[in-house]
């Protein structure tokens, strides 16, 4: 089975509770204007297979304690998402939390043939004008769906205003100098901070800027 992906990473600690393995799909076919992730937009790249992805998420398995996998748009790629979540189930008890930008209407019958794997989803396309006071969601009209009794359990919580431990970021850095973020962050956070570092003296594009370039 063949799979696109971005990136893999562990610790995700802003995307779910506790600590996590982040997995995000590359390519998406949705393109919301004010996207923060359009490097995942394409979809030529980051071409592999699911064993080796789950063999790469073996080996974090002893020290982390659920999923979440975005993208990109993970149901752009429906069976390889299906067959990486039952893979996912099989070897670990972990929770898994997914995001899509389409309607949860769309998706069902993705979500039958996932056959309770995915126990809560984010739905909806980001609206960048749109206001941004729900934990997990870039916007509020994204919409959480708790799919089993654990997604209840674990999910039901987020249901109410942010607060500030919701406002945090996972940093993770590339051998190439690239330097990468993991969670929600407020509007035009990475813009300020491109603003700052560039009147610092350094080079640095966000993934606005390819989105503008496209």
């Amino acid at each position: 089975m063949n799979i696109r992906l971005s990136r893999l990473h562990f610790p995700v600690t802003s995307l779910g509770p506790q600590k996590r393995i982040g997995i995000w799909f590359q390519g998406c076919s949705i393109r919301c204007p004010g996207c923060i992730s359009a490097d995942t937009w394409a979809t030529q790249g980051g071409e592999s297979t699911l064993e080796q992805v789950l063999g790469q998420i073996r080996t974090w398995l002893p020290h982390a304690e659920g999923f979440t996998i975005s993208g990109g748009e993970p149901f752009d790629q429906p069976d390889a998402l299906i067959a990486l979540v039952h893979g996912l189930r099989e070897m670990s008890a972990g929770d898994v939390l997914a995001y899509s930008g389409y309607p949860f209407e769309a998706l069902s019958g993705t979500l039958e043939k996932v056959d309770g794997a995915i126990d809560a989803l984010i739905t909806d396309p980001f609206e960048i004008n749109t206001s941004q006071t729900r934990p997990l969601r870039g916007s509020d009209n994204q919409r959480l769906h708790l799919l089993t009794d654990r997604g209840r359990a674990l999910y039901s919580c987020y249901e109410r205003d942010l607060n500030e431990s919701d406002k945090s970021l996972d940093v993770m850095f590339d051998d190439d100098g690239s330097v990468w973020f993991a969670g929600i962050p407020s509007r035009n956070d990475f813009e300020r901070l491109r603003d700052l570092l560039t009147d610092q003296g350094h080079r640095v594009q966000i993934s606005a800027d390819k989105a503008q370039n496209r």
